[in-house]
């Protein structure tokens, strides 16, 4: 039984060797129909390159009467509209800012509520996960958004916003209590 043994891995060595010998002389076979082949591609001639287009000049036009109204700006009744509606309508009110006006009002969640009543405090978590207490007449959100009323499951505010010409509107707005 040794005898078998002994042979059984030189009969493996030399089939191993016989298999290697016959990747590599496959893989000599030369490489001179790939060089013929590239040598044709590259006597091919290449498709043309078609024209850049021509570029239309177009003749400008300055607004140098001083009768004409230059089309771009506001017309005078606009003008007039928008310095009356300056003055007029809510203001936002000089107060020092509170924390939570340093966040957009999306990024804001309602988490809760503590006490009833006219007591009633929302708690409020920031984008940098930080809970804070807010009251009626609190601060929230960039657009000065002053708390008019919190319930259980939302905390109602009024937010200023530009009107487009000067002033300023209310809107209404509400943060909403997250779900778990």
């Amino acid at each position: 039984m040794n005898m078998s043994r002994v042979h059984l891995p030189g009969l493996i060595r030399t089939l191993l060797l016989a298999v290697t010998l016959a990747l590599v002389a496959g893989c000599t076979g030369g490489d001179s129909d790939l060089k013929e082949w590239v040598k044709q591609e590259l006597a091919k001639k290449g498709a043309g390159i078609p024209p850049l287009p021509v570029l239309k000049t177009f003749e400008t036009f300055e607004y140098k009467d001083q009768d004409r109204r230059d089309p771009f700006a506001p017309s005078l009744e606009e003008q007039q509209q928008a310095q009356a509606s300056a003055g007029s309508g809510p203001q936002p009110d000089k107060h020092p800012k509170e924390p939570l006006e340093s966040y957009p009002l999306d990024s804001l969640k309602m988490v809760g509520t503590i006490g009833t009543g006219a007591s009633m405090e929302g708690l409020v978590k920031d984008p940098d996960s930080v809970i804070h207490r807010v009251h009626l007449h609190n601060y929230l959100g960039q657009s000065s958004g002053k708390i008019t009323a919190i319930a259980e499951d939302h905390i109602d505010l009024v937010e200023l916003i530009p009107n487009g010409t000067g002033g300023w509107m209310e809107r209404q707005a509400s943060v909403a209590l997250g779900e778990k």
